[in-house]
């Protein structure tokens, strides 16, 4: 039996426009989403902002009511046994937000403990066992308030721990963090799935999920797009290849015009520094670099080069197909 399922999920929102004549607007935001997670494993839920990947987590961890559709979690449904479900679940969001700055880092836990009914006997163990798991040992008895973000996401991470829940739900933990923050933050999220926990995470960082996720499911536009390994999910495009174009100025009628020639997947343009980068991803079978530089003709270019796709790569001609 799969830890965590998700059948057929909708949501729905219902916002009001206009200030004189107010009219209801429906908004769709999860649209018939299934998935289902083993027990240990570390899956991926990837999209861009407005996806609906946040309000697919609200649902399993029993913030939002589905509109419609079912899910499980360790086989108790979400709306009709959410306080099972919430006893052995842990929730981790991205941010600084959920961290009291005049406690230290100690007290912190220590009042969630509480609030999780982490039994007194059992406190002091645990606490001592997730801050060495954290990173934190030898700063917990600092004010929160001098902590780093990234001191404070772990921090995080150990509060959803305190309970010692089966299933961990991460909602973007390191966004925000510096690189340095991040890469200690990515060894305590492996090191909990080597400890047997099953984790749902969610991210906006390709690297990450590609070195960290067992399966990832891609969604865009409420739907799930595509669900696989991050080898599988790569090999969709590995056959092709991409060309990068260094540009200073390109228009969106152009970018528009690359976009529907033959043989092109998926065009992306990304600013670095004072120039643009243009991506575009092709099929094996064609090669369109003199046609892509045909199109730019007026644009100043700069360095041309052609490389093997990656996971992002994969990812950005998904969520362009809808």
């Amino acid at each position: 039996m799969a830890v965590v399922e998700a059948q057929d999920l909708h949501r729905t929102y219902k916002t009001h426009t206009g200030t004189i004549r107010r009219r209801v607007k429906e908004i769709e935001a999860v649209r018939g989403v299934s998935f289902a997670i083993e027990k240990g494993e570390l899956f991926g839920l990837l999209g861009p902002n407005g996806a609906g990947k946040t309000t697919t987590i609200k649902m399993l961890i029993t913030l939002l009511i589905p509109t419609s559709g079912s899910a499980h979690v360790l086989g108790y449904d979400v709306v009709k046994d959410a306080r099972e479900v919430r006893k052995r679940i842990g929730y981790v969001f991205g941010g600084e937000r959920g961290v009291y700055e005049r406690l230290s880092g100690y007290d912190n836990l220590r009042y969630f403990a509480e609030l999780y009914g982490v039994p007194g006997r059992l406190q002091k163990q645990r606490i001592e066992e997730l801050l060495e798991l954290v990173g934190l040992k030898g700063r917990e008895h600092e004010r929160a308030e001098g902590y780093s973000r990234g001191m404070k996401q772990r921090l995080h991470v150990a509060r959803g721990l305190l309970h010692d829940p089966e299933v961990l739900f991460l909602d973007e933990p390191t966004i925000g963090l510096d690189p340095v923050g991040a890469r200690e933050l990515r060894a305590t999220i492996a090191s909990l799935t080597k400890a047997g926990k099953t984790i749902l995470l969610t991210t906006h960082y390709m690297f990450e999920a590609d070195a960290l996720c067992d399966r990832i499911a891609v969604i865009s536009q409420g739907k799930i797009v595509a669900t696989g390994t991050p080898g599988e999910l790569k090999s969709r495009v590995e056959s092709g290849s991409v060309t990068e174009v260094e540009v200073y100025g390109v228009p969106e009628e152009t970018v528009e015009r690359i976009r529907l020639l033959e043989g092109v997947l998926a065009v992306t343009v990304e600013e670095r520094e004072q120039a643009q980068v243009l991506s575009v991803q092709t099929r094996a079978d064609v090669q369109l670099t003199a046609a892509i530089l045909g199109h730019l003709n007026g644009a100043s270019v700069g360095r041309v080069s052609n490389r093997e796709p990656t996971l992002e790569d994969a990812y950005v001609a998904l969520v362009t197909e809808e």
